[in-house]
């Protein structure tokens, strides 16, 4: 019963742990690039508010998504290289 608990309550502590963590290189990378996130924007009743995207902003949401494409697989092709040559 006893290990029970106990490894329970490393389960708890590790994910507590981890979104702490997590939270602080998120709070970091945010006090780096000089910007704070965009908090939702909520009207009266607590819902979420949608902007409309422009041309532009469509655009850019595009050719980030491609280099976010290209740059996957690089690293999966850099992997694979990789694995192959830890074969020997």
């Amino acid at each position: 019963m006893n290990q029970i608990v106990n490894m329970v309550i490393r389960l708890v502590m590790r994910k507590l742990l981890n979104k702490g963590i997590d939270a602080g290189f998120d709070r970091a990378a945010q006090m780096r690039s000089g910007k704070t996130a965009d908090k939702p924007q909520l009207d009266d009743d607590g819902n979420h508010i949608h902007t409309r995207t422009t041309e532009q902003e469509l655009r850019a949401n595009k050719r980030a998504g491609r280099k976010r494409n290209q740059q996957s697989r690089q690293a999966k092709q850099a992997v694979k290289a990789i694995r192959r040559l830890n074969k020997f």
